[in-house]
């Protein structure tokens, strides 16, 4: 799902207690945290919402359970298996740039305020009351999945005469054993990717998404970081398959007819890993014949980052989807690792050795 879940039925239309408790979280922190000798930070790790139920996605809970899954997503916190124990956090460095994982949801709440920053405030998505007033893009998911974050060490607020680095890109992973025992993937609010899932037993999949980068960092040198850090996780976790969606900026299939028509015709997958926008949902791609479809114009027309996913050897699947809160349409990407492109194999190691630290 995109959009959050609206709040429980007795608060008032336009209001979420939880995205107002978390936005408080955010506000006390950043006041308390600049005090000396404050143990705020301590306080919080005993916070009452880590006991949140385990289970389902807070869109498949009602009442009181959706309430304090509600909390334990603004805040941050996360279900237990979702953090893997005994994984060094820290993935890779390149001059001030890190990559690493989450550890702590304050680190969580970081990623979720970067992805509002870019998906809200310099994109066209479009914020319900909760995420307007928490100033996070915030949805259940974020409570089983790892973020992948990549900080400046050279930016960021002092605090307590320490720099605090600054979180400049973020990733969403899923697991999929964690994904199985929570409600599914994210994906799966758009795509029917069971049928691919079932087709091939063997294989471990990672969904990635929410992928954002501040303006000021969407570079080589950054992005690279991100996908060495996205290795890197898929080589310790011998991970099999990557997919997830992509966006194209636009609403309007017909002014997208162009990459549309190119996916179609020269990136969609082989059927065996060909999944399906949802019937309800399905916005077909083939807008154009084959034969006017120029390759060059389409992938001048294409997101960076899809352009990245076909370079390294990725197949988008069957039909596009609309997002209309998010300003978008939606394509889904399918990354065997077995498709990967030696060349890239070899750019950042067979070991993930090139930034490594």
């Amino acid at each position: 799902m995109k959009r959050h879940p609206d709040g429980p039925a007795t608060e008032p239309p336009g209001f979420s207690f939880p995205a107002f408790v978390g936005r408080g979280i955010d506000v006390a922190k950043e006041s308390l945290a600049r005090l000396p000798g404050s143990r705020f930070a301590e306080a919080m790790r005993a916070s009452p919402f880590a006991l949140a139920p385990e289970g389902m996605p807070a869109a498949a809970l009602n009442g009181s359970q959706k309430f304090v899954s509600d909390l334990r997503a603004y805040s941050g916190i996360r279900h237990r298996e979702a953090v893997l124990p005994g994984k060094a956090i820290v993935l890779g460095r390149l001059g001030a740039l890190e990559v690493r994982l989450a550890r702590t949801a304050r680190d969580v709440r970081k990623a979720q305020r970067l992805r509002y920053k870019v998906f809200y405030e310099e994109k066209s998505a479009i914020p319900d009351a909760a995420a307007r007033l928490a100033r996070r893009d915030v949805d259940a998911f974020d409570t089983i999945c790892d973020h992948l974050l990549v900080l400046d060490h050279d930016a960021g607020e002092m605090v307590l005469g320490r720099r605090k680095p600054k979180v400049v890109g973020t990733y969403r992973l899923l697991r999929q054993e964690v994904a199985e025992r929570h409600g599914g993937f994210y994906t799966q609010s758009e795509f029917d990717v069971a049928p691919i899932i079932r087709a091939h037993p063997g294989l471990r999949f990672l969904e990635l998404g929410r992928s954002c980068v501040l303006k000021p960092y969407r570079n080589k040198r950054t992005v690279e970081l991100l996908w060495h850090g996205v290795w890197t996780y898929v080589l310790r976790n011998r991970i099999d398959v990557m997919f997830g969606c992509a966006s194209l900026d636009g609403t309007d299939p017909s002014a997208l007819a162009l990459p549309l028509s190119f996916l179609h015709h020269h990136a969609q997958a082989p059927e065996e890993w060909r999944a399906r926008a949802l019937p309800g949902r399905y916005t077909a791609m083939d807008l154009l014949p084959k034969e006017e479809v120029n390759p060059k114009s389409a992938m001048h027309a294409l997101p960076p980052l899809v352009k990245g996913y076909l370079r390294i050897g990725g197949y988008v699947g069957d039909g596009a989807v609309v997002d209309h809160q998010f300003g978008t349409t939606d394509i889904l990407v399918i990354l065997p690792r077995a498709a990967i492109s030696p060349r890239y194999v070899e750019h950042f190691g067979p070991s993930a050795n090139r930034h490594a630290i």
